[in-house]
Formats: C-alpha cells, sequence, structure tokens
C-alpha cells in the first residue's frame, strides 16, 4: 500500500462503480486520458478498455513496478514515473479521469485549469468540501474567489457521491466525483483582466464589495450598479452570483480604462503567495499515518 504519509491517497476497490461511472462520463474510444496517481490500477484497467490511450502517472516506485507488470505488453498504456505536477500538459485534446491525492487537489486543478490547453472533460475523486469550494453556488451557499475564477471557461459539477465503503482504507471525510468541463465557448474574452479584476476584488479585506471595489469605481456608481444588477450593495464579494461579477467586469473594462493599471498582476500576485503555502501544505504529515503503517 502506499506510504500514506507521503501521498495521502485512498484507493477505490468498488470496479462495478467504476466501470458505471465510466459508461456515464463522456469517455470513448478516440480519446487520450490521462490519469494522476493510478496506484494499483483498478482504475487503469477499465480505462484502457474505455479509452483510445491512457497516461498514467505513479509517483510511487513500487507501485510503478507492479503496475508496469500488471499490464505488460499493453501498447494503450503510457506508464510515467515521477510528480504529475512537474509534468508539462499535452498541445493535443485529453481528457482527465483520476482519484487524487487530496493533499494536493488544489495545486492538481489550478494546473488543469490554468493551462494554455486544459483538458475537454475532467473528472476527480475530492473532498466534498474542496468540491464546494471549486463549484461555488448553487452547491454551496458562497462563491469562492476560485469558483468565480472557473466559471467563465467552465462547468463544474458533482458527478458522483461516494459511500467511505468504496474505498479502502475508508477516507475520514465525504468524498465525491468532481467533473470539470471546458465551455465550448468562453463567457469572456479577456481573460487575464478578468481574473486580476476578480483577485484584486477579493482581497481588498473590506466589509462589502461596494468598500472593497471603491479604489477604482465612484461609489455613487457602485449603488447604481448594484440596483441595475440586482445585488445589495453591502453583499460581500463571495455573496454575489457570477451574473453579478460579469455586469461589474463589463462596466470596468468598458468605461474605467483608466483604472485598469490599478488591478494589473493581481493575479500573479497571490499565485506566488499560494505556490509558496502550498509547498509546505505539500509537506505535512497526515496525522493518522501510523494506523496504516504495515506491522
Amino acid at each position: 500500500m502506499r506510504k500514506r504519509i507521503a501521498y495521502s491517497q485512498n484507493f477505490l476497490k468498488n470496479k462495478s462503480l467504476i466501470i458505471e461511472l465510466l459508461q456515464k462520463s463522456s469517455i470513448t474510444n478516440d480519446d487520450i486520458v490521462y490519469e494522476i496517481g493510478a496506484g494499483q490500477g483498478i482504475i487503469t484497467q477499465e480505462l484502457l478498455k474505455k479509452s483510445k490511450k491512457v497516461i498514467a502517472f505513479e509517483i510511487d516506485q513500487n507501485l510503478l513496478n507492479k503496475l508496469a507488470q500488471r499490464f505488460q505488453g499493453n501498447k494503450s498504456l503510457e506508464l510515467l514515473s515521477g510528480n504529475f505536477l512537474t509534468h508539462p500538459l499535452p498541445i493535443y485534446p485529453y481528457k482527465v479521469f483520476s482519484n487524487i491525492p487530496f493533499n494536493i487537489t488544489s495545486a492538481i486543478i489550478k494546473m488543469l485549469t490554468q493551462a494554455l490547453n486544459p483538458p475537454d472533460d475532467c473528472y476527480l475523486i475530492v473532498q466534498k468540501e474542496a468540491a464546494k469550494k471549486f463549484i461555488g453556488k448553487p452547491y454551496d451557499v458562497k462563491n469562492s474567489q476560485m469558483a468565480i475564477l472557473l466559471k467563465p471557461w467552465f462547468d463544474l459539477e458533482v458527478f458522483h457521491e461516494f459511500k467511505s465503503d468504496d474505498f479502502f482504507p475508508k477516507p475520514q471525510v465525504e468524498t465525491v466525483l468532481l467533473r470539470i468541463k471546458k465551455l465550448d465557448k468562453p463567457f469572456i474574452k479577456n481573460g487575464d483582466k478578468f481574473k486580476d479584476f476578480v483577485v484584486y476584488a477579493f482581497n481588498q479585506f473590506q466589509p462589502n464589495i461596494v468598500e472593497g471595489l471603491a479604489g477604482i469605481f465612484e461609489k455613487e456608481t457602485l449603488f447604481n450598479l448594484s440596483k441595475q444588477l440586482d445585488f445589495p450593495s453591502k453583499s460581500k464579494p463571495s455573496e454575489l452570483d457570477f451574473k453579478h461579477w460579469l455586469g461589474l467586469f463589463n462596466y470596468f473594462s468598458d468605461k474605467l480604462e483608466n483604472k485598469h493599471n490599478l488591478i494589473k498582476g493581481s493575479l500573479a500576485k497571490l499565485n506566488e503567495q499560494q505556490n509558496k503555502l502550498e509547498k509546505i501544505h505539500r509537506t505535512r504529515t497526515d496525522k493518522n499515518w501510523k494506523q496504516f503503517r504495515q506491522k
């Protein structure tokens, strides 16, 4: 079994469920599918039956060796050793179906969704709380910053809710299959400016959206926009719906060109800060690792 102290992953053991989920997915025999964390190969085996080719990553060398023996001679499988997060993504169309380590969920989703060529469709087994953060409303009661940053380009949904008995060892948290589907036509053309705008607004540490955007909008304009777009002027950024963000951004983009420099670089600065935090988080020890050690 994988060393949970390092990799923090629970393995699916319900083969019939995997088959059912793949049948319901958009994956066909024309697709190249990436699998992040192939583990013991139970998903890999079914992906090979469903797709054209599987590119599977496994960081645990012992498991990688077992996978190589199990699928020896299968020309539809490419096994790659090492950390998926350091591997360049392809320029050709591809999809993802993976039971990923929970401790690098955010890093994997950011890498996939911020890539120059994101996957056409993506299915990731994640903690329910993480899914709520990335989906936002209506699955959650609020929209996180990340949810707003994803909505112009992706449709996110909970594709399946698992039972703890579907895994070994049983997870201590609720687990779901998160689907992230790339939109055929994005809602926004100027993506970089929109992302900077949202990050700027979310990180002003003010009591509401009007105070937070007062540095680039006239307050009277914001009050008028809140009425036109139909949201309370005292709303926090997380309380706004995506349509409200679109309305605010469109006005900013069209009417306040002289203010654009004030938000420029907001996302890059945030990413730099988060990358430092994620490096720390990925080195944390799983506090429950002792109960899974070999005796």
